[in-house]
């Protein structure tokens, strides 16, 4: 299998680094580590999704879909159980942008 242009540990690290910032009074810390631990049951084919799907996007509209629902998990407003499900939901609005 092809190895994906986004690395897992790369993926790995938005969930590390929106944790890092994320509010440490209403759990959302605790939110995003949850589902930086799943990540390493994602899929490749997942990841390989996600690597295709960024290199369409101009970085700034990833971006613009990535930080809101980094942001939910934060404050309890979304809820995903697994990472996959937080990339399918990300993939899905990536495959809206580019149609």
């Amino acid at each position: 299998m092809v190895k994906p242009a986004v690395s897992r540990d790369a993926f790995r690290g938005l969930f590390a680094l929106y944790a890092e910032k994320a509010d440490h009074e209403h759990d959302g810390e605790h939110r995003l580590l949850k589902l930086f631990a799943s990540t390493k049951d994602i899929p490749d084919y997942l990841l390989e999704l996600w690597s295709d799907r960024t290199q369409l996007l101009d970085p700034e509209i990833v971006g613009s879909m990535l930080i809101p629902r980094t942001r939910q998990i934060a404050d309890g407003s979304a809820h995903y159980d697994h990472a996959s499900d937080f990339l399918h939901a990300l993939l899905r609005d990536m495959e809206r942008k580019a149609h």
